[in-house]
C-alpha cells in the first residue's frame, strides 16, 4: 500500500485571482506547498493578451520563478467552465472556439512543463434536450483528446454539481462519456465535493473505473471549503486512495469567493488541518 504524503498534495491557483502571481508563489512557499494547478485566468495569465511568442516567454518566466523556489506546475487549469467557452453549446461556433482554445492550452502546459491539461463538460442549454447536448460534447471532447494524443497530454475530466452541469454530474454520465472516447489520454479527475453531493464515494469510482483510470483528484471540504472545516471524511478518502497505491496528484480546490480576501489564510490552515493526519 503506497502511503500519501503532502508532496502529493498541489493547490488550484483560482482562490488568488485578486493577487498577483509573484504573491502565489510566496504563499505556497511559506506553506510548504512545491505543486501548482494553474489555474488560467487573468491577473495571472489569459493566452489572449499575448502573441504566441509572448505567451512562450511569459509562461517560461512563470516556470522558472516557480523552479527557482522548488516548485513545479503539474496541470494547467485554462478557465472553460463559462463564457465565453463551451463545449456543448448548439452554436458551432462556440463550440469550435473551445475546441481551439484547448488546443492552443496544451502548448501553454507542455511551456509551463507538465503533460496534464484540465477540462470539464461545462452544461448545456437547459431548455434543450440533455442527450442533444451530450452529443456535442462528447462529440468535441473526442476532438480534443485526438489532438491531445498526438501531443502527449493527458486530459482530466472532471464531474461537476447539478446546479454546474446537466451533462456530467454522476459516475454514470462520466463512465458514458470514458466509453465512448475509449483513449488512454482521457483520464478522471474525482472532484470530491460533486462525488459527495451526488451520494457517491471512492470505492464506486475504483469499482467503476479501475485504477490506472483516475489520474487527479479535487480535494477540499464540503463546498470547495478550507479542510476540517466541515463534514466530509477527508482522512477516509486519503485511506482509500492509499488502499488503491494512488500516486497522482491530491490538489486543493478551496474555490469559494469567501476567500479571495486572504487566500493564504484559507490554503495555510488547510495544510495545518492535513498535517494533523498526513505525514510530510
Amino acid at each position: 500500500m503506497k502511503k500519501i504524503t503532502l508532496n502529493n498534495f498541489a493547490a488550484m491557483t483560482v482562490s488568488y485571482q485578486q493577487y498577483s502571481f509573484d504573491y502565489v508563489l510566496d504563499s505556497f512557499e511559506k506553506i510548504g506547498l512545491k505543486n501548482i494547478d494553474f489555474w488560467g485566468g487573468i491577473p495571472h495569465y489569459y493566452r489572449f493578451d499575448y502573441t504566441d511568442k509572448e505567451a512562450e516567454t511569459y509562461l517560461k518566466e512563470l516556470r522558472k520563478k516557480a523552479e527557482d523556489k522548488g516548485m513545479r506546475f503539474v496541470i494547467y487549469t485554462p478557465e472553460t467552465l463559462a463564457y465565453p467557452y463551451g463545449i456543448a453549446d448548439p452554436n458551432k461556433k462556440t463550440v469550435q472556439r473551445t475546441i481551439d482554445f484547448f488546443r492552443t492550452s496544451m502548448d501553454d502546459a507542455l511551456t509551463l512543463g507538465t503533460d496534464r491539461l484540465f477540462i470539464n463538460t461545462g452544461t448545456g442549454l437547459r431548455d434543450l434536450p440533455v442527450e442533444e447536448s451530450m452529443d456535442i460534447c462528447i462529440d468535441s471532447i473526442a476532438k480534443i483528446v485526438e489532438d491531445a494524443k498526438a501531443k502527449g497530454i493527458t486530459m482530466m475530466l472532471e464531474q461537476l454539481q447539478p446546479y454546474e452541469s446537466n451533462l456530467c454530474h454522476d459516475i454514470h454520465a462520466i463512465k458514458k462519456i470514458l466509453d465512448t472516447i475509449d483513449s488512454p489520454n482521457l483520464k478522471i479527475c474525482v472532484d470530491l465535493v460533486a462525488m459527495a453531493v451526488a451520494g457517491e464515494d471512492l470505492e464506486m469510482y475504483y469499482d467503476t473505473f479501475g485504477e490506472d483510470k483516475i489520474g487527479f483528484i479535487h480535494f477540499s471540504d464540503a463546498h470547495h471549503e478550507i479542510c476540517g472545516s466541515g463534514d466530509l471524511p477527508l482522512k477516509e478518502y486519503i485511506k482509500t486512495l492509499e488502499k488503491h497505491d494512488y500516486s497522482s496528484v491530491i490538489d486543493l480546490e478551496i474555490n469559494d469567493s469567501i476567500y479571495w480576501f486572504d487566500p493564504h489564510d484559507a490554503h495555510r490552515r488547510s495544510l495545518d488541518h492535513l498535517r494533523t493526519f498526513i505525514p510530510e
